[in-house]
């Protein structure tokens, strides 16, 4: 292994970083920029048993050191991801990607991954139980143990590859959630996903976005994901997958040492395209600032 190479579920990356869904597209975007073969892998945009247009607009607001979208999982669905957005981005990645999938009942979320799990492409699927932009799915499932462990066993019972459960930072206790998935038969977890937050036009007095609140993104977050991939990776025996305001080469190694084995990145691709493959760059001086050897050896050196 070299000096940047993690495990997931014991799947090797070169290293430990991850485009976040909903940041990346389906890849190919990203690949007319640069080379992304140079990432540990990606998480492709959010997919659903059927097409969404979305919610209304306007779906996206600037905060301090941050931002706030409302997007409400757009995508083409499931059976047009397979046959169109996976061959494009076949020709451009040649790593196993991670399949990101949402959905409105367990059945969806069944039906979903067992198509994704067919396919040669994908190495991860990530279940995410945490959107806080739809209504009568995505967080409602995240915020309840025995909900998130009810859609981990139902993916499980279809799916061969490793399952890792995306979790909701709107939560009181973040722990019991997690290890509701872990009995349930996750791989792994990750987190975290958006805060839930809103902004207010001052001229109009009415929320900024239609859909009044949404999801809160940025650095702003980053200690509250620190505290919440420190307390589920100490709680639990699966690999957890940190994000949540990541920036620099520097968050990434202080997210490995709260727990994270990878490490998402979300809001700042939005900022800045090329945001991954300059923290990939970035990390071995900063290993070497600090005395690292491997990556590796410091998961969870802060517990």
């Amino acid at each position: 292994m070299g000096r940047l190479s993690v495990n997931l579920c014991g799947i090797p990356l070169d290293n430990p970083v991850i485009p976040a869904s909903g940041t990346f597209g389906y890849g190919y975007e990203f690949a007319e920029l640069y080379d992304i073969n140079c990432l540990g892998t990606f998480s492709f945009k959010g997919t659903t048993r059927d097409p969404r247009f979305g919610n209304p607009t306007p779906r996206i607001a600037e905060c301090t050191a941050g931002m706030i979208n409302a997007v409400g999982l757009q995508n083409p669905g499931v059976e047009k991801v397979i046959r169109e957005e996976l061959p494009k981005l076949k020709t451009c990645f040649h790593k196993p990607v991670m399949a990101n999938v949402s959905g409105f009942s367990v059945a969806d979320y069944a039906y979903t991954c067992e198509k994704l799990d067919q396919e040669a492409q994908v190495g991860w699927i990530e279940v995410n139980v945490s959107c806080p932009n739809v209504h009568g799915g995505g967080m409602s499932f995240g915020t309840d143990p025995a909900a998130a462990a009810e859609v981990t066993k139902a993916v499980k019972a279809v799916t061969k590859k490793p399952v890792i459960v995306k979790l909701s930072p709107n939560v009181t206790d973040i722990v019991s959630i997690a290890k509701a998935c872990q009995d349930a038969g996750a791989d792994g977890i990750s987190l975290i996903n958006t805060l839930l937050g809103m902004r207010v036009d001052l001229k109009t007095r009415r929320p900024i976005i239609a859909n009044t609140m949404g999801g809160f993104s940025g650095p702003a977050i980053f200690p509250v994901a620190l505290r919440m991939v420190y307390q589920v990776s100490k709680a639990l025996a699966i690999p957890v997958v940190g994000m949540g305001g990541v920036r620099t080469a520097q968050d990434v190694i202080e997210m490995m040492l709260c727990g994270a084995t990878a490490v998402e990145i979300g809001a700042e691709n939005l900022v800045n395209p090329y945001a991954c493959r300059d923290i990939i760059a970035a990390l071995p001086e900063a290993m070497d600032q600090y005395g690292i050897a491997t990556l590796n050896e410091i998961i969870g050196g802060a517990h």
